[in-house]
This record gives structure tokens, C-alpha cells and sequence, in this order.
């Protein structure tokens, strides 16, 4: 919804900056990550549907803001899986829906020539892991190591890669650059690859990955540096510039006269501002938005009642906030103190998350969000309830998010690629192999991304907040559009 690609930059390095500005206590779901794009027209949805139109025009479930999700009127997510051809398969194919198959009913390759190299023995292959838990946050990205540690230990219980299990290794990066660094160059001496990684300072280690060839294959990824990586790819793939359009023309059919109206307001910290103004100016090129206001408020502000009076004073009638979870409530809970009431408030996934609505309360009524996931509601969708279930096994009272999500996807990326090169598995062959990978889709949990190219995709789906739970609220299972070049941030 209101920055769709700022999730995921903002999430990591503005977080940590908030925390040690503000001093407070941020918890592992307060960071997100997104940043918004998308793949290359052509590729599928999760569903396995019709692909994004190449001419700009949305499909009809992007037109349709007030109809129903698809599926058990129970699931806010509506059933979609994917198709049920498995998200396994050649390099190339993505789409997924084999259930209980943790290799997604890929095809093995013949392990004959299989040789031990770097990181691999007649036993096992060592994976890396590299994420922030300790420093200014500490945890905040535990989900994770939990969730790359829950698909390995489901796979292992399970299957083999040629004999070889799979042994993670986990390191600390904490939300430091340096220790970033230091922590690649280990998984570069020890590790085949690194598998499903997330931290604030990525930038760290890129160019040791890079130098050395190794398999980056991250949950999501936060700094142009490692954009830049050769070897690095992420489950969740976005470009800063491009910006979806599907939410914007969703929110502009349902509120025609509020768009014309509308605030963006952000942290003023790390990504946040490229981020946001890369969207605002994305919605107003792409689905006729007129943004009246345009406002970073500093991090350590604690008092919102001014930007909310500017607001009034407008007659902003839609706002859209990109910050932590504990500044959307208090900035929700100002507008509530001052009368003020939009016609909608937006934002994207980090507030998708139990602690926002503890702390929300009753403001959190009507909220949306948007997201390029399925929903964790979703009873229907195997893999999602999948990720859920081995997350409690690995940590019983985990909370799940969706970075940690995106951890799992990249897990099963891991295994899928492997199994599939059998004998032929090796450092640059597998990183051929996820290149060449333009539909991804996790099996099912998430929207198609195009790897290879790494930019955002052009659907996802938006959710609303209302009678005590999270409902999807646009149709079908993603609204697929186009995605708009703002021209900021590329």
C-alpha cells in the first residue's frame, strides 16, 4: 500500500537508526522490508493466473476495490497456493503448490559426478546464516534464522541433497556493516552458501560475497550494495524506482475524490524518504494521485499533533505512513485525539503484526495494508500454514512476519536448486540457477518474483483491519497491475 518497496530498505536501516536515536525497545516485527517493483511482465502470479499486461492497463481483479476475496470466506486470504505443478522445477519456472514436499516435487538430478568442495563433505553441506540479533535491536532479526533453521530441519527430517544433509551455521551480523563483513568472509571460507540472511547493513558483506563467489540467497535485501552483488539474490526482489500501481488505482477506484488529497508521511531516517517520495511520485504518474503533503517527521519526535493540524488544515482526506509500528500508533492515536478522520489510512506490512494491535487498540479499526504474501490467516494456503507450523517447532511462540516468510522461500529456493543440479551442484552453477529463475513464487506463499532481473513485482493484495482481524479486501488473489518508473531512487 503506501510504500510499496519501502518495507524492505526502510525496515532495516532506519530502524536500527530510530532505536538508537529514540532509545526505545523495538521489537523483531516493528522492522519490515519492501521496496516495490516489479518483475518483468509476463511472469505468473502465485495463483498461477494471467500475467500483468505489458500495455500498463491493470486486470480486472486491480479494478475491482470493492469486491470480496476469493476462497473460504473464513481465510482472509483467499485459497492460492499456486499451480499444482510445484514450485520445483527448472531454472526458469517458480510457481509452486506441491503439498508437504519439501523439495516441491522437484526433479532430482543425477548425483553422479558429485564432488565436495568448499563448505561440503561426504555428510553434510554448511549453510550460513547471517543476521542481526545482537547490537542497538537485539532479535530483531531472529525470524529470520528461525525460519531458514525450521526449513532445513523439514527437509532434513525428510530428505537429503545427495547424501548430504544440511547443517546451518548461524552469525551474528549486528546491525553493523563491519560485522556484516566479518561474518561473510567466515561463511566465504566455511559455508557453500548463505542462505536466507537479513540485516539493517547488508552493504557489509556484498563485495566479500561477491569476491569470492559465494551463494547469497537472502530473505530480502536493504542497500543498493548489495543489489549490486553478483552472487546476491533475495526471496522478496524489488527496485526502489518502481512502483506498483495496483494499490494506487485499488485505493483511487474506491476513494476517487481522497486521492486527489492525499498525505504521505515517514520517518526521516535511512530509507524511508527515497522511499516515499519515490512512491508518492510513482501513484501520482501512474494512477493520477495529487499528493498535497509531503512530510518526514525526525525520529526522535514524539509529538504528532502538528503534522496532523497541517493535515486538517489541507483537508487531507487519505494518508499513508512508512515508519515503525509504535510511530503508526502514535500518529493514528493523534488523529483520533484531534478529530481528524481520513477517509483511509494505509500503510505497508510492518504493521501487520499482533504487537501494533495491542498497542493500536481501537485506532487500529479500518486500517489497511498491502502486501506481496500471502496472509498468515490463511488456513487454505499449505505452504504459508506450513512456514507457521515448523516456526512453533523451532521456537514454540514465535511470532511470525513476514521477513521471516521470505527467510523460509529462500530456504526452499536453496533446496529446490540443489536437488535439481544433483552432481552438477556448485557455487557458480547454483547461482546460475537462481539468475536464471524468473517466477518464484515459494510454493506458493508469495507473488511471483522475477530473480533474475530483481525487480518488484506488479501484484499483491490488500488487506483491511475490521472486527477484530485482518481481511482481505481486494479479490481475487492478487491485483496485478503495472509498475510505474518514478524517476527517484533507480
Amino acid at each position: 500500500m503506501s510504500a510499496f518497496r519501502v518495507v524492505r530498505l526502510v525496515s532495516a536501516a532506519f530502524l536500527v537508526l530510530l532505536l538508537a536515536a529514540c532509545g526505545s525497545q523495538l521489537d523483531p516485527g516493528t522492522v519490515a522490508d519492501v521496496n516495490g517493483s516489479g518483475p518483468e511482465a509476463g511472469a505468473p502470479g502465485a495463483d498461477g493466473g494471467a500475467a500483468a499486461p505489458t500495455d500498463g492497463t491493470a486486470t480486472d481483479a486491480a479494478v475491482d476495490p470493492g469486491a470480496p476475496a476469493a476462497g473460504d470466506a473464513g481465510a482472509p486470504g483467499g485459497a492460492a497456493t499456486g499451480p499444482a505443478s510445484g514450485s520445483g522445477g527448472p531454472a526458469g519456472s517458480g510457481g509452486g503448490g506441491t503439498k508437504g514436499s519439501p523439495s516441491g516435487g522437484t526433479k532430482a538430478g543425477s548425483c553422479a559426478g558429485f564432488k565436495n568442495q568448499k563448505g561440503i563433505t561426504d555428510k553434510a553441506i554448511t549453510i550460513a546464516n547471517i543476521a542481526d540479533i545482537s547490537g542497538p535491536v537485539p532479535g530483531i532479526f531472529e525470524s529470520a534464522q528461525q525460519a531458514t533453521r525450521a526449513y532445513f530441519d523439514y527437509f532434513n527430517s525428510q530428505g537429503t541433497i545427495c547424501g548430504r544433509k544440511i547443517e546451518l551455521v548461524n552469525l551474528d551480523s549486528r546491525a553493523d556493516a563491519g560485522a556484516d563483513q566479518q561474518a561473510y568472509v567466515k561463511a566465504c571460507d566455511q559455508a557453500f552458501a548463505a542462505v536466507g540472511s537479513m540485516s539493517a547493513f547488508d552493504s557489509g558483506g556484498a563485495a566479500t560475497a561477491n569476491a569470492c563467489g559465494l551463494p547469497d540467497l537472502r530473505s530480502v535485501i536493504t542497500s543498493p550494495e548489495r543489489q549490486d552483488c553478483k552472487s546476491c539474490f533475495a526471496a522478496y526482489s524489488i527496485r526502489t524506482n518502481l512502483i506498483p500501481d495496483a494499490a494506487a488505482k485499488w485505493f483511487a477506484q474506491k476513494y476517487p475524490t481522497a486521492v486527489k488529497n492525499a498525505a504521505f508521511l515517514y520517518v526521516n531516517a535511512g530509507a524511508a524518504p527515497v522511499n516515499t517520495k519515490s512512491q508518492a511520485a510513482g501513484y501520482e504518474k501512474g494512477a493520477g494521485w495529487k499528493v498535497t503533503y509531503l512530510q518526514g517527521i525526525d525520529v526522535a519526535e514524539f509529538n504528532f499533533a502538528p503534522y496532523v493540524q497541517q493535515m486538517k488544515s489541507k483537508g487531507v482526506k487519505i494518508v499513508s505512513y512508512t515508519g515503525p509500528y509504535q510511530n503508526s500508533v502514535k500518529l493514528q492515536q493523534a488523529m483520533q485525539q484531534q478529530g481528524f478522520k481520513p477517509d483511509a489510512f494505509f500503510q505497508d506490512p510492518t504493521i501487520y503484526d499482533k504487537r501494533y494491535l495491542e498497542q493500536a487498540g481501537s485506532v487500529a479499526e479500518n486500517t489497511y495494508i498491502w502486501a506481496a504474501n500471502d496472509l498468515f490467516e490463511n488456513k487454505n494456503n499449505a505452504e504459508v500454514q506450513l512456514y507457521l507450523s515448523y516456526l512453533q517447532q523451532v521456537k514454540p511462540g514465535a511470532v511470525p512476519n513476514y521477513y521471516g516468510l521470505y527467510a523460509w522461500s529462500a530456504a526452499r529456493l536453496f533446496v529446490e536448486k540443489a536437488i535439481a543440479l544433483g552432481g552438477k551442484l556448485n557455487r557458480a552453477s547454483l547461482i546460475q540457477a537462481v539468475r536464471s529463475t524468473t517466477s518464484w513464487t515459494g510454493n506458493g506463499a508469495h507473488t511471483a518474483m522475477n530473480l533474475g532481473t530483481a525487480n518488484t513485482p506488479p501484484c499483491l493484495k490488500i488487506a483491511q483491519y475490521k472486527g477484530g482481524r485482518w481481511q482481505q479486501v481486494s479479490s481475487g488473489s492478487y491485483l496485478c497491475g503495472r509498475t510505474v518508473n518514478s524517476g527517484i531512487g533507480g
